[in-house]
């Protein structure tokens, strides 16, 4: 700030423009890469489509079954009110913000996924008529795009990845697991778990810069 003819001026520093530029620049390479990689992965849905059914095994498959079953939105909320109850018993206040964020990351997630597969009425593929995109259905037959099992997981796991990657990078695994078993049990196309993927993060990033999520420096008391 300074003063000229006794009024005070603000002085406009280029720097302060720069950084307003560079951080619309960055979302909208960030909206193109993710935008690219949904485009990508639709050509490459009748391969991965092919891969997944000539390497399938019965021990395999009961595995992949198993980890669809249980990766479903209420196992996740589930598990996040253990882990909110665990961090309320060690008196956390900071975990427990952290845990009931990724709820809310979930269902957030899980809303927006099913809208859309709700909107749009892309055929499993395990439906041999009718495929392709088909317009709004409620039937569960023509939900395959994107993947809900996929959005929510990933919301609940990218959420301590937002608070703190350190912590949180190794548990994108899960997340990972869960989309493929997705495919592996002719569930969803590539496509379907790589939009999930993307609606999660997107979910937990704005759950996480809402709440303002923060993992203390500290050693953790869970």
């Amino acid at each position: 700030m300074r003063i000229a003819g006794g009024k005070a001026e603000i002085q406009r520093y280029p720097g302060v423009k720069h950084k307003r530029e560079f951080r619309l620049i960055r979302w909208l390479l960030i909206a193109a890469g993710a935008v690219t990689l949904v485009w990508v992965s639709f050509g490459l849905d009748d391969a991965v489509r092919s891969w997944v059914t000539e390497h399938q095994s019965p021990g395999t498959r009961n595995f992949m079954r198993g980890v669809s079953r249980y990766g479903d939105w209420p196992e996740h909320v589930a598990l996040g009110a253990i882990l909110i109850t665990l961090a309320w018993t060690r008196g956390s206040k900071n975990w427990m913000r952290i845990f009931a964020a990724m709820i809310v990351a979930c269902a957030l997630a899980g809303i927006s996924a099913r809208a859309v597969k709700i909107a749009t009425g892309r055929a499993r593929p395990n439906v041999e008529v009718e495929s392709g995109w088909n317009g709004p259905r409620l039937s569960s037959r023509y939900n395959a795009f994107p993947s809900g099992h996929t959005a929510a997981s990933s919301a609940f796991f990218a959420t301590v990845v937002f608070a703190g990657w350190r912590i949180g990078a190794g548990l994108l695994v899960i997340p990972i697991l869960i989309a493929f078993s997705r495919m592996y049990v002719a569930a969803h196309y590539l496509s379907d778990v790589v939009a999930g993927a993307l609606i999660g993060l997107v979910a937990a990033w704005l759950v996480a810069r809402w709440m303002r999520l923060s993992i203390e420096n500290r050693k953790p008391k869970l």
